[in-house]
């Protein structure tokens, strides 16, 4: 009786999976040992369980296989990177390519022209399109209308504050300018009335000086008047004698 074949796929028994995958690493091991040396062949096995656990082989030193690897792998992943990325660039090319030639297809029929391949059909599909991008446009407009409105009321309120704070500040000014004319106003009459009352007082004094001065004259006139009078005798005596 033959073995039974095994369906490629994962096993859902844990010990029956753990049994296999002993088996299986043991022979894949022995294969990777004969490959080396029957081959000449340098070999590198690495195996991880499924609990972490590592398996490993190698015909000379892991860390020369793998860094051989990496060299190989690095130099062809270049060329394979050139040549893929040429490739990439050229499909885009042609993508690009495509895209322009159509929208400048479109735009020459949004622009009326080259219509006269077109269906009914293609021609309602046109003109809905163009009413659907009209619209967008006039709302786009009304928009910016709207902000610009807002923008010149929120202005139009800044210029007003800042007038009504400058109508603050003048009549501010005039106050204190009324303030300080009235001070003046009042220094002036205070000058005013010490210049009249000093004027008065010079008067005063100037007369009583007069007075003085004409008691003190009227003296040296009595006295002149007396010697006249005697002399007047004098005269009156010598005529007689």
């Amino acid at each position: 009786m033959g073995r039974g074949k095994i369906a490629i796929k994962r096993i859902d028994n844990s010990t029956n999976r753990q049994v296999t995958f002993s088996k299986r690493r043991n022979g894949l091991m022995k294969k990777a040992k004969e490959l080396a040396i029957l081959c000449d062949a340098e070999v590198g096995l690495i195996i991880f369980s499924s609990t972490g656990r590592l398996y490993e082989f190698s015909s000379s030193s892991m860390k020369s296989v793998i860094e051989r690897y990496n060299e190989v792998k690095g130099e062809t992943n270049s060329e394979i990177n050139s040549a893929t990325e040429i490739k990439f660039w050229q499909t885009e090319a042609a993508i690009l390519k495509r895209q322009l030639h159509n929208l400048q297809e479109d735009h020459r029929q949004m622009m009326g022209e080259e219509l006269s391949g077109l269906s009914v059909e293609d021609l309602k599909k046109l003109e809905n399109q163009l009413e659907l991008s009209l619209r967008d446009v006039r709302m786009k407009k009304d928009q910016l209308l709207q902000e610009e409105i807002h923008e010149l009321n929120r202005k139009g309120i800044l210029v007003h504050q800042e007038n009504m704070d400058l109508h603050k500040k003048v009549n501010l000014m005039q106050q204190q300018n009324m303030e300080l004319h009235k001070k003046v106003s009042e220094v002036e009459s205070v000058k005013s009335a010490d210049k009249s009352s000093l004027l008065t007082n010079g008067l005063r004094m100037r007369d009583n000086s007069s007075e003085h001065v004409h008691l003190q004259l009227s003296q040296p006139l009595q006295h002149d008047e007396t010697t006249h009078s005697k002399a007047l005798q004098l005269s009156y005596f010598s005529f007689i004698s």
